[in-house]
C-alpha cells in the first residue's frame, strides 16, 4: 500500500479504488508491479481532484450530511455486518471519517463537473442527422435466427445418458428429420431434455453470441430451414434448426432519434469538461495567467447540489 507521507488520508480512497478498478483486490493483495500500476492511477485521480476542487466552479458548492450518510451507507451495505466493514477499512489504511472525508470530495468533484458538463452547448437537429449519416453502422439491429433446439445430456449415471449411447440416440434422431425439418417440434417435444421441449424446441430469436459458442458457430452457419448436424457442448449433444434467418437491419433516422441525442449530447458534455480541465491546467502552470473573472463560467454558491450527477472526465 501506498504510504507517501506527502498524501493525506483520503488519497487511500483513490488507491483502493485503482486497486479494486484493475486487479478486483485491495492494494495489500498487489504484487508489486500491480502495486505501482494501481498507484499511477490513483496518483492521477487523486491531483485531478485536487485541481477541480480547488478551481473556483467548486467555491460555494455544499455536500449536504444527508448526501454522505447516503454514499456511506451504500458502501457499508455491501458487508454483512458493520464489523467486518470497519475490519476492512482497518486493513486498507482507512476508517470511517476518513472515508466520510474521502466522500465528501468525490461527491464535490462530480457535482463541479456535472455543472461545468450543463455549459455545453445544445444539439441541433443538423447536428444529429449528420452524426446519424456518418455513423449508420452505430444504429443497427444485427442477424438474427430463430432456433430450435433437440438436446440429449451426457450423464453417466443413466445408461441411456452416457455419452456414446446419448450420440447415438441423437443421431437417430437426426436421421428422421433428413427432409422433413417441420417434424423438428413434435420429435424436439418428445425426445428433448431441455426445458424447450415444453415448447417444441424452441430457443427464440437470438443474435450472435447468445448461445453457447459450439451452438453460436453451427447456428450461424446454417441457411435457413436447414437442420445441423450433431453438435456437442458442456451440456451434451444438440441438434439445432434455423427456422428462419432475420437479416441485419439498418434503422431510420426517426427510430434512432433519441438515442442520436444521446450519444450526441454525452460526447459535448466530455468534450465540455476535457476543455476545462485543460484550462485549469494551463492556469495552474508557473507564470500562467489567472483566469479573469467569467472566462469560466464560475459557479454561483447555490443550496446543496445533488452530486453524482455526472461521471466526471478522468
Amino acid at each position: 500500500m501506498n504510504t507517501d507521507p506527502d498524501r493525506p488520508p483520503e488519497y487511500r480512497y483513490h488507491l483502493l479504488r485503482a486497486a479494486q478498478e484493475r486487479y478486483q483486490r485491495n492494494p495489500s493483495a498487489l504484487d508489486p508491479d500491480q502495486g505501482a500500476q494501481a498507484g499511477r492511477q490513483a496518483d492521477k485521480t487523486f491531483d485531478l481532484e485536487d485541481l477541480v476542487l480547488s478551481a473556483p466552479e467548486a467555491r460555494g458548492l455544499v455536500i449536504s450530511e444527508t448526501q454522505l450518510d447516503a454514499a456511506l451507507a451504500e458502501i457499508a451495505g455491501r458487508y454483512p455486518d458493520p464489523e467486518l466493514f470497519a475490519e476492512d477499512l482497518a486493513r486498507n489504511g482507512l476508517d470511517e471519517a476518513v472515508l466520510r472525508r474521502a466522500l465528501q470530495r468525490e461527491l464535490a468533484f462530480d457535482a463541479v463537473m456535472a455543472r461545468v458538463a450543463a455549459r455545453a452547448p445544445s444539439i441541433g437537429e443538423l447536428d444529429l442527422r449528420l452524426f446519424y449519416e456518418l455513423h449508420r453502422d452505430r444504429f443497427t439491429r444485427p442477424e438474427r435466427r430463430t432456433v430450435r433446439q433437440i438436446l440429449i445430456t451426457v450423464n453417466d449415471d443413466f445408461v441411456e445418458n452416457r455419452a456414446a449411447e446419448a450420440l447415438a440416440r441423437l443421431e437417430r434422431l437426426a436421421e428422421r428429420l433428413v427432409g422433413r425439418a417441420q417434424r423438428f417440434g413434435v420429435l424436439a417435444r418428445r425426445h428433448s431434455e431441455c426445458p424447450s421441449a415444453m415448447e417444441d424446441g424452441r430457443l427464440g430469436t437470438v443474435a450472435r453470441g447468445q448461445l453457447y459458442p459450439e451452438l453460436d458457430a453451427a447456428l450461424f452457419a446454417l441457411a435457413e430451414g436447414e437442420v445441423s448436424g450433431v453438435v456437442g457442448s458442456e451440456l451434451g449433444f444438440h441438434l439445432l434448426w434455423c427456422e428462419k434467418i432475420h437479416p441485419a437491419l439498418s434503422l431510420p433516422f426517426n427510430k434512432v432519434r433519441d438515442q442520436v441525442r444521446e450519444v450526441c449530447e454525452g460526447r459535448q458534455r466530455r468534450n465540455c469538461q476535457k476543455a476545462w480541465i485543460a484550462q485549469l491546467r494551463q492556469s495552474d502552470e508557473p507564470g500562467a495567467p489567472i483566469l479573469a473573472p467569467g472566462t469560466g463560467a464560475s459557479l454561483a454558491p447555490e443550496a446543496p447540489i445533488q452530486a453524482r450527477a455526472a461521471g466526471g472526465c478522468a
